[in-house]
């Protein structure tokens, strides 16, 4: 079982990296596929990865740099041999942003931007039924989205505090490992730890520096917090990702107020890294 990040950045186009999204390989398949921001299709590719092998997209929320490049991703999909639908889990609405549901509409509906992609919707016109799970983002209670037929993959979902931005955090357990990925959060959650309790992979994002105030902390969790969590989970590894010029400006000064609080391994994400879980 391997985590590859596909995308280790956020939404502003200054460096070389693609937004967020990850990959999870077993037994040299991409199984499980979560967030999928801009750069992600183009990392797809690079990293090898199989549409056909999909089991299921986990969109943790509506931001662009999380969910831009899934109609990109349907379009690959258009040209593979793929017959078997194909799972897709998202968090219901709040404000401004719409429920999964809303968005496929407002993606590939009747009168979506792409509706001439819209076969996912129910099968046809050659294209695979998507098996669409709506998460209500103000639940705290772990959320079956997705379970393999052969029982060897479960993914659960809950909301996470994110501002005013409905998002939902996963965990991934394959073959009696597990992977969490926090998602964009302000880690005001205490229940949060207990959701990523002994993952053998915590994903964190570690977008704004320690001082942040005001929009910035409101959105996101600074690197002690980070530290915090990952320790109070007990995670077994720590994976630092979607790092922006705010938290890359003094990246070893930020790893080190995380490593305060957490004294487990760390691994700050580059894009197409690839981390082995034994």
């Amino acid at each position: 079982m391997h985590l590859q990040v596909l995308g280790s950045g956020g939404p502003i186009a200054d460096d070389s990296r693609s937004s967020a999204a990850y990959l999870l390989w077993h037994d040299g398949r991409s199984r499980i596929m979560v967030d999928a921001g801009g750069g992600a299709f183009v990392r797809f590719g690079e990293a090898g990865a199989d549409f056909e092998a999909l089991d299921h997209v986990a969109i943790s929320h509506f931001h662009t740099d999380h969910s831009a490049d899934f109609i990109t991703l349907l379009k690959t999909g258009y040209f593979s041999e793929r017959t078997r639908p194909l799972g897709v889990s998202g968090p219901g609405a709040g404000g401004p942003f719409p429920s999964l549901d809303g968005y496929l509409a407002r993606l590939i509906g009747v009168d979506g931007a792409y509706a001439y992609l819209g076969g996912y919707l129910d099968g046809s016109d050659g294209l695979v039924r998507l098996d669409a799970v709506t998460v209500d983002p103000a639940s705290h209670s772990a959320v079956p989205v997705y379970e393999s037929r052969t029982g060897d993959i479960l993914v659960t979902g809950r909301g996470v505090p994110h501002g005013i931005v409905p998002t939902i955090a996963y965990r991934v357990s394959l073959d009696g490992r597990s992977v969490v990925f926090a998602s964009d959060q302000n880690g005001n959650d205490e229940s949060f730890a207990a959701f990523a309790r002994d993952a053998d992979v915590l994903v964190m994002h570690m977008v704004v520096p320690e001082d942040v105030t005001g929009a910035g902390r409101a959105l996101h969790a600074p690197p002690g917090r980070i530290g915090e969590i990952a320790a109070a989970a007990g995670a077994k590894s720590l994976v630092l990702s979607h790092l922006m010029a705010r938290s890359l400006e003094d990246l070893a000064g930020n790893v080190a107020l995380v490593q305060r609080q957490y004294g487990g391994p760390i691994h700050v994400a580059t894009d197409l890294m690839c981390i082995e879980i034994r």
